[in-house]
């Protein structure tokens, strides 16, 4: 008898692991700038600079990059930045040299609060995740064949359905643009504070290439020309679309794509007829690329002769399978009253920043509850104080289908905002609306045995003896007519020819009648 081995690749889900990181560290005032009264604004974000395994632990460098919009003790606003940075180890039981290791981060919180007028203290919450990947090789049998020498051989086969990642890449995407003034707005003089922020993105793969689009939301507050000219801001979405070249990419995979601004800059320039009327965007989006593929792999599930022993040597393979690839948008509706002694005259910017806080597995579906935060910038009838911010937190929980989800299931979740908007309603009171989208992935782990070899021995004539010639049998739960027909040391077909039955299918408490072959060889 000769086995036919097939080597299989696949890559597994291996590992995750997080760590919280805090960041805590004051800052001077530098002197060729105001003294401070009040923090007005304060954002963040997390660049990392390398990622380096070592055993079973993940070392991991990067800066917390931070921008403050600040009140001055004489009036008007200024603002100032600077970078706090950081190593972290994270272990990761099981990690090896050869596994895929992939570092992302949240910026949980961050706070910049005054000390005094010339010192402020920073403080951030960052967690870092580390998500490892394995590829491994193995070899089963696919497939068998008789010797010839009157040798009898029964074989049953199964498809597997096998999830791996086919395709594995991080490049990034520039987007340079001109953002002219609008007619009612007054000249620049001077950016005093910018944030671009991605929205509405999406992805889908093409043969040869990922698709991308979305949109950078650019704020901008600015000195107008003039003296005692009032603050100035402005507020524009860019759409963004474009193509990523991908080697071996196929529109049919399944891709789980992650988009994230690492580098965003906005300035000043003139128009054509030299007045600072124009904002010079200049953005990159990295985009990290996994695509998997969905394969079917044939394999010698069992096998056995009526005219021989055959005892199949055993091994294990473990894969992935992708249970659930869902897209769930979850609808914010929200009134709030804003607790300020001043009022509100009047919004001018909204941003938010989506939390997951659990996850829970229940029903065919994962129920997820998290709080969107949400950042106001709003204009007051304080005239000391005219722009002030705030931020809230709307809580919010859906549930993403994902049919035959589990506790041993990997669940991978990419959260997205779209279409956030903050609407006053009168006095302190706002109106909060948004959409959440939720991408979830879910992937089955599963362990199969598999033969990997035969021995075949001479027939045990006792064992066989033992056995009746001819016996009336009736059908149990689980039983099957290739389970049935090795137990009784007949086949299949003899079973369906003995039985005048036309399918291969059967149903507890049906009556057989099994004869004992014996084949000569």
């Amino acid at each position: 008898m000769e086995l036919v081995k097939k080597n299989i690749r696949m890559s597994r889900w291996k590992n995750q692991a997080a760590a919280q990181l805090t960041l805590d560290e004051d800052f001077i005032v530098p002197d060729t700038m105001e003294d401070m009264e009040q923090v007005v604004l304060d954002t963040g974000t997390v660049q990392l600079e390398s990622s380096r395994p070592q055993g079973e632990k993940v070392v991991i460098r990067g800066k917390l990059d931070f921008k403050v919009l600040y009140r001055k003790e004489g009036g008007g606003l200024q603002s100032l930045g600077g970078s706090l940075p950081f190593e972290e180890t994270v272990n990761v039981p099981g990690l090896s040299e050869h596994d895929f290791v992939n570092v992302s981060w949240e910026l949980d919180d961050l706070n910049a609060g005054m000390i005094n007028s010339r010192k402020m203290s920073i403080k951030a919450l960052v967690t870092l995740r580390v998500q490892v990947e394995t590829i491994y090789d193995a070899e089963a049998a696919a497939d068998a064949a008789a010797s010839g020498n009157g040798e009898e051989l029964e074989t049953l086969k199964e498809e597997l359905d096998v999830a791996g990642i086919a395709v594995r890449k991080k490049d990034t995407y520039r987007v340079k643009e001109n953002i002219p003034l609008s007619g009612s707005k007054p000249n620049m003089e001077k950016i005093l504070w910018s944030e671009v922020r991605l929205a509405g993105t999406s992805s889908r793969p093409g043969d040869g290439s990922i698709h991308i689009d979305g949109e950078l939301s650019v704020f901008v507050i600015y000195v107008s020309e003039g003296e005692d000219a009032p603050v100035q801001w402005l507020e524009e979405s860019v759409p963004f679309s474009g193509e990523l070249e991908v080697s071996g990419c196929r529109e049919e995979m399944i891709p789980v794509v992650s988009l994230r601004l690492v580098h965003r800059d906005v300035e000043a320039k003139p128009d054509y007829d030299g007045e600072m009327r124009e904002l010079e965007l200049d953005a990159v989006i990295e985009a990290d690329m996994r695509l998997y593929e969905e394969e079917k792999i044939g394999l010698l599930s069992d096998l056995y002769s009526t005219n021989r022993e055959i005892i199949p040597e055993t091994g294990e393979v473990c894969f992935d399978q992708i249970l659930a690839k869902n897209l769930c948008k979850c609808r914010i509706g929200e009134k709030l009253e804003i607790g300020r002694r001043d009022r509100i005259l009047q919004i001018c910017h909204s941003q938010g920043a989506i939390k997951i806080d659990e996850t829970e597995v229940r029903e065919d579906a994962l129920y997820i509850e998290g709080a969107l935060e949400v950042q106001l910038l709003y204009m007051t009838d304080d005239d000391s104080q005219p722009i002030q911010s705030v931020t809230e937190a709307v809580p919010f929980r859906q549930a993403v289908e994902a049919k035959g989800i589990g506790e041993e299931s990997i669940c991978q979740i990419s959260a997205g905002l779209d279409n956030l908007s903050a609407v006053m309603l009168g006095g302190s009171m706002v109106e909060i609306k948004a959409v959440i989208n939720l991408d979830l992935l879910v992937l089955r782990p599963v362990c199969r045995q598999v033969i990997t070899g035969v021995q075949v021995q001479p027939l045990d004539v006792e064992k066989l003896q033992k056995l009746p010639g001819i016996v009336g049998y009736i059908v149990q739960p689980g039983d099957s007519l290739w389970k049935i027909a090795k137990k009784f040391h007949t086949t299949v077909e003899n079973i369906m020819d003995a039985n005048g039955l036309t399918s291969d299918q059967i149903s507890p408490g049906e009556r057989l009648i099994l004869v004992k072959e014996i084949a000569q060889g």
